[in-house]
Formats: C-alpha cells, sequence, structure tokens
C-alpha cells in the first residue's frame, strides 16, 4: 500500500471472543502489504479511570490478556499505551517527521479504540483508512457495525474500506 503505514490496534489476547477471533489472522497477513507496521497494545494502569469508573480491572501492563494476539513482523513497532486512542502525540509525531499523510488501520475494538485512533489521526491531519475486514468489537457485531456507520460520518465514506 505504498508509503501508507498499517497501524494494529490493541488486538491482544483478553479480546479475542466469537466476535473478534477473525481478526488475529487477518492483522498477521496483512502486515507484508505495507512496508511499516506499527502495533498498539493497550494496557490499564493501576489508578486508571477505566479501574475507577467503569470497574474494567484487566489489562494490567505485562499481563496474559494484555499480550498480542498475533504475531507481529519482525520489524514492526510496538507501542504500549494506557489510552483508548493510539494517535498520541508520540507517534503523531513521527508520522509527520517522516511526512506520512495516510495511515491504514485496523484491529479491536471497532467502536473504541479503532473508532478513536481514526478520529484521532483525522483530526490532526494524517487520512484514516479504516480497513474494515480485519476489525471487530468484542462486545458483538452489533456495535462493530454502528462504530463503522460512525467512522463514515466522521472520517468520509470513502475512508472506511473491506466491510
Amino acid at each position: 500500500m505504498g508509503g501508507s503505514p498499517l497501524l494494529i490496534v490493541d488486538v491482544q489476547k483478553g479480546v479475542i471472543n466469537d466476535w473478534t477471533a477473525h481478526v488475529p489472522a487477518r492483522v498477521e497477513s496483512l502486515q507484508g502489504s505495507f512496508d511499516e507496521v506499527i502495533v498498539t497494545r493497550l494496557y490499564n494502569p493501576q489508578r486508571s479511570l477505566y479501574r475507577r469508573l467503569i470497574g474494567w480491572n484487566e489489562f494490567s501492563l505485562g499481563s496474559q490478556e494484555s499480550q498480542l494476539a498475533f504475531t507481529p513482523r519482525d520489524e514492526a513497532t510496538i507501542v504500549d499505551s494506557p489510552h483508548y486512542n493510539g494517535a498520541t502525540e508520540p507517534l503523531i509525531s513521527r508520522l509527520k517527521a517522516e511526512g506520512i499523510t495516510r495511515v491504514h488501520l485496523c484491529g479491536i475494538a471497532t467502536e473504541g479504540a479503532v473508532l478513536l485512533t481514526a478520529a484521532g489521526l483525522f483530526e490532526q491531519g494524517i487520512e484514516p483508512v479504516v480497513l474494515a475486514h480485519a476489525c471487530g468489537s468484542d462486545a458483538g457485531h452489533e456495535l462493530h457495525e454502528a462504530a463503522l456507520q460512525i467512522l463514515r460520518r466522521l472520517i468520509g465514506a470513502r475512508q472506511v474500506i473491506g466491510s
């Protein structure tokens, strides 16, 4: 896909279930089509709002459920992050310094980290392209489809492909 990197968002063991079981194999096979692969891995800090407000206590740094559910290629960059939005300031700065204007992304959960990362890229002037066939929601297909509809509205219908 030319100079556009592939950003694989939070494809981790703790979110693999019947609705997301297809994602690891798809993201693994996509890696060879891109010059650069960046992988985000969500973790949940001890005093986070995830724990305090929504009672989500899993995904401590280094825990089994926070481990990747696929094998990233050898030269992939892995970024551990305590945020849903993987479009962090260091990543945006790096992409802009490299002259990257478009990023293809996929991962889990479509209605959470994928949506927020795509919107974050968009807001920073980097064109997101969501590879819908390599996304999923651990909360079900309905939320996945709803998120794709929201993404089409937020970042443009042509920016969501492969659904």
